[in-house]
């Protein structure tokens, strides 16, 4: 081809788009649109998409094969500016990747699923602010309710919401300075059977390693240590004691100074499972034997040699418990705040029956 000046030029190559049929890129399909394909009025599309009464077997037909075609989901947001509710709830946990927390999750989602209702997960990492801050934006995104395992100790940054009416129910800890929901394991009575359990097979000098002091459930588990070496007339030594943050290399410390002394600790009792799998670690190494009870059971605890014995929580019942409180409360059910505390159980596998060595 030549053009007016006299140069060849290469024909131009048709530019192809390619876009999804009955779809305009960057806009969500609308109730208007379902109702043009169908031939049908707006209030007859509303009634379909919202489960109402009042449509023909044959008309539902078609607004329904028009939904599918086009690809419409109903605005949820929409939906809470006028009826106040977000068929939503929130759930703060400690930390996403502790074992503990994984049965707990599933049992809140499950129970949120039965009632409609979609869960939003998110970890506060053991921090107050970040606590606070996670809680806030789950709330000003309007969910109707909230299960938190608490970081902090004072939660009165949610009376305003819980005046407001965010159902809210705290779970594996209490909150701290205002009146609500709580559901617990029995952590005092349980670290109590544990030791006691170590007392009953002739253990004297029992070393206890937990998590922060400030935390109710470290707090709680040493109480119950406390209580069952008083009940055996045992004084207990401040050298057996060790609390602190469960990082792997202060628990091996304490543990090996325990274990290190001139009348060394002959048994162990570890107050949860990441501090349980540091010292099965330590003690692995020593050719003395050292008896250990855990609290919170782990993963392949059956398969060690000796299995190990622990004093376990039922997380799922935890989850599910506080997920059917917090239901009952949106259902307008419910009354007053409750504290409920569910049992623990002692598991023997062979680490908790050992003898002292001496």
């Amino acid at each position: 081809m030549v053009d007016r000046t006299g140069q060849d030029t290469v024909p131009e190559t048709p530019r192809h788009t390619h876009r999804l049929s009955g779809s305009r890129y960057g806009n969500r399909p609308t109730m208007k649109d379902v109702a043009a394909r169908a031939g049908v009025g707006l209030k007859t599309v509303s009634r379909v998409v919202n489960g109402e009464p009042g449509v023909t077997p044959e008309t539902e037909r078609r607004v329904q094969e028009s939904i599918e075609a086009l690809g419409f989901r109903r605005n949820d947001s929409a939906r809470v500016l006028r009826k106040g509710r977000t068929a939503s709830v929130g759930l703060v946990l400690e930390d996403l990747a502790d074992p503990f927390y994984g049965p707990l999750s599933r049992a809140v989602e499950e129970v949120a699923r039965a009632h409609g209702a979609l869960l939003i997960n998110g970890s506060s990492a053991e921090d107050a602010d970040r606590e606070q801050e996670l809680v806030l934006a789950l709330c000003a995104r309007r969910v109707d309710g909230l299960v938190v395992i608490p970081a902090g100790d004072d939660h009165r940054y949610l009376e305003p919401e819980l005046r407001a009416g965010v159902a809210t129910v705290f779970v594996d800890r209490p909150a701290g300075r205002i009146d609500a929901d709580v559901v617990v394991s029995d952590n005092y009575g349980g670290a109590r059977d544990g030791v006691a359990h170590l007392i009953a097979h002739g253990h004297r000098r029992i070393g206890f390693i937990g998590d922060m002091p400030g935390i109710h459930t470290a707090s709680e588990r040493l109480r119950g240590y406390r209580a069952a070496m008083e009940d055996a007339g045992i004084p207990v030594e401040d050298a057996w004691m060790s609390l602190g943050v469960t990082d792997p290399e202060r628990v091996r410390r304490a543990t090996e100074e325990m274990l290190s002394r001139p009348d060394p600790v002959t048994a162990v009792f570890t107050g949860n499972n990441r501090v349980t799998v540091t010292v099965i670690r330590v003690l692995s190494k020593r050719s003395r034997p050292v008896a250990l009870v855990g609290f919170d059971d782990i993963e392949l605890a059956d398969l060690l040699r000796p299995g190990l014995t622990v004093v376990a929580q039922d997380s799922a019942a935890l989850g599910r418990t506080a997920a059917e409180r917090l239901f009952r409360q949106l259902d307008g059910t419910l009354l007053a705040p409750e504290r409920i505390e569910l049992p623990t159980k002692l598991i023997t596998r062979g680490s908790g029956e050992l003898p002292p060595a001496d």
